[in-house]
């Protein structure tokens, strides 16, 4: 059975996680940069998210300090946390494969009648992750075809 797909605030925190051990507010502001300050989570749901995942297996208290009289408790990424993060980066991987590759192909007819797409060159750069040097030989670069 195929577990559900995991939600962005859940991969986020994973995510940040991946990179070691850390406290409640360094997750926060990490999250708000993995994500391109489009996700920035209040300190209650992150908390709420992390007793789920302590409860799910996926998270577990690392170690607590005391900084400025105040408790401050780590958190780290266990291993089933590891391998779900994992499954889920391939999931989203498949996705966006398929979708890149229905794109050059409903792209490629447009280029072959002349049609102008939106964006010109800049876009397919946009869409591929490529520069697309070389006007009309970039572009074949682009589909992989020679002119």
């Amino acid at each position: 059975m195929s577990r559900r797909s995991m939600q962005e605030p859940t991969f986020l925190i994973l995510t940040a996680l991946a990179a070691g051990p850390q406290h409640g507010y360094g997750i926060i502001t990490d999250v708000v940069q993995i994500s391109g300050e489009r996700v920035r989570l209040q300190a209650g749901t992150l908390y709420a998210a992390l007793d789920r995942l302590q409860g799910e297996g996926l998270v577990e208290a690392d170690r607590e300090e005391v900084v400025d009289g105040r408790a401050r408790r780590y958190y780290r990424l266990t291993s089933e946390g590891e391998a779900r993060l994992a499954a889920e980066v391939e999931r989203l991987r498949h996705n966006a494969d398929t979708a890149a590759s229905r794109l050059r192909a409903r792209l490629r007819p447009a280029f072959s009648a002349g049609t102008a797409v939106p964006g010109g060159e800049a876009g397919l750069a946009m869409v591929f992750g490529t520069a697309v040097p070389g006007g009309e030989a970039g572009l074949a670069t682009v589909f992989g075809s020679a002119t």
